[in-house]
């Protein structure tokens, strides 16, 4: 359910971007620009960013230099793969405290025309990393259930 919500917001957020830059393409043209249309749109952009890093690491899409991994028997492998999730839970963890505190200390500097907050723009690490961290851990659980199976 969360993965479709997800790709709902993504896809939601895309779209708002396209249609916002093609507007904003119309009315300077036509003479007239919307001078909050680039704020808005990086504002966008920047949490369909979130979204879709998210969506990536559910898919096992992210990036990830398998050499060491490639080059280690089965049971070597499954646990280098449990290590390394359980590494990067505990990073974000960490680094989640830095990103409350940047969004709190960033609420009351104001962006761009329409002066907008910029814990709006800073909430967007928060929120993604507890995506990730979600992710992982679910990835976490299926691999240590995985090497118990085998």
């Amino acid at each position: 359910m969360f993965k479709r919500l997800e790709f709902f917001c993504a896809a939601a957020l895309l779209a708002a971007v396209v249609v916002l830059v093609a507007v904003a393409s119309v009315a300077r043209a036509a003479g007239s620009p919307i001078i909050w249309s680039i704020e808005i749109a990086q504002l966008l952009f920047l949490w369909l960013c979130i979204f879709s890093i998210d969506l990536a690491l559910q898919h096992d899409r992210h990036f990830g230099i398998a050499i060491l991994l490639d080059n280690l028997p089965e049971r070597g492998r499954k646990a280098m793969e449990i290590f390394n999730l359980f590494v990067m839970i505990c990073l974000l963890a960490y680094l989640f405290r830095f990103a409350w505190k940047n969004m709190i200390l960033m609420h009351p500097r104001l962006d761009g025309a329409l002066q907008t907050p910029g814990s709006y723009f800073h909430a967007s690490m928060v929120i993604g990393i507890v995506l990730m961290v979600r992710t992982l851990t679910v990835q976490l659980v299926r691999a240590v259930r995985n090497k118990a199976g085998t």
